[in-house]
């Protein structure tokens, strides 16, 4: 794919990003069969002009994605240049036979790219941040607006626990978030003023799993994955469509939007979507031998879990 790949990358400042987002008006949206048809081409015969197309047909979707991160003061054609990174991986990696569209699935992916970019940006967060911190480092700012918190600050106590509420953090992480958003922060400053004390940088402490535990995990996660994109296999492809728009993606499609999309009523789709997860559950638990912890809904949440996190980490 590198041959096209240098076409989408000359971004240079504002007035190039400008041009980049009046270019991409111009390549059509792709109706389904022909999305099919170009997918089958660039998996099956390594066909470069259907990966082109397959690429281009969804740069305003990049451009839609980039927009939203435009409040961690980067420049927006870095980050568009890192969402087209992650499109073009979506491209690479997508099959079109799971029953779903290249956007459900790019869409993971350019997020991906993106907040990875982001995070490699910012040195408060290469600081040790937890999982915590980095759903508030992307979701705090959204959060506070929703709230009318427009000054900056400390916010009030009630202001703080209501996002604490809302995010499922702690207030105190809160707090820490909103004050180091506040101003980016150097390693290399020191604890206190007397010069004795050393350096924040001195402190930091590897929160990291052993490497025998993450290949532990890796183990785990790409068994589930497994485990789940077996399970899809038993679904016919509107229960695949309908489930993957509800349960495979970071913002799940409405009901009301699906029923419009497929022409049916609201109440079919949730029986649709009620029946695909039943028949996903059953195929998991065979497919994980049937293990007692493997008997619950939680299992195929998991499964979710592990196979929306395996297709962003995938190299």
């Amino acid at each position: 794919m590198s041959a096209y790949a240098q076409a989408l990358s000359p971004l240079s400042g504002a007035a190039g990003a400008g041009r980049f987002i009046a270019e991409t008006r111009r390549f059509p949206i792709l109706a389904p069969q022909e999305e099919y048809m170009l997918a089958k081409r660039w998996r099956g015969h390594g066909d470069t002009a259907a990966a082109h197309r397959l690429v281009t047909s969804h740069l305003r979707l990049v451009v839609k994605i980039a927009l939203g991160y435009r409040g961690y003061g980067l420049p927006i054609s870095e980050v568009i240049s890192e969402g087209n990174v992650g499109l073009m991986q979506a491209v690479k990696r997508f099959d079109p036979d799971r029953g779903f569209r290249l956007t459900t699935y790019a869409i993971w992916w350019i997020r991906a790219s993106i907040q990875e970019f982001i995070l490699r940006s910012w040195s408060l967060v290469r600081m040790g941040t937890t999982a915590n911190q980095k759903k508030l480092f992307f979701n705090l700012r959204k959060a506070k607006r929703k709230i009318s918190v427009l000054e900056e600050g400390d916010m009030r106590p009630d202001q703080v626990e209501e996002i604490a509420d809302q995010l499922g953090v702690a207030a105190r992480d809160v707090i820490e978030m909103n004050r180091r958003l506040g101003g980016d922060a150097s390693l290399n400053a020191p604890i206190r003023d007397d010069g004795d004390s050393g350096e924040w940088q001195d402190w930091l402490v590897d929160e990291a799993p052993s490497p025998e535990r993450a290949m532990v995990e890796s183990e785990e996660l790409d068994l589930r994955r497994k485990a789940l994109g077996a399970a899809l296999g038993v679904l016919n492809a509107r229960e695949r469509r309908i489930f993957a728009a509800r349960r495979l993606v970071d913002e799940p499609v409405t009901l009301e939007e699906l029923a419009d999309t497929l022409g049916v009523s609201r109440e079919r789709v949730r029986q649709i979507e009620a029946k695909a997860f039943e028949k996903v559950r059953q195929r998991v638990i065979h497919v994980l031998g049937g293990a007692g912890a493997a008997t619950s809904t939680s299992a195929v949440a998991r499964g979710q879990r592990a196979w929306q996190a395996s297709e962003k980490q995938a190299a």
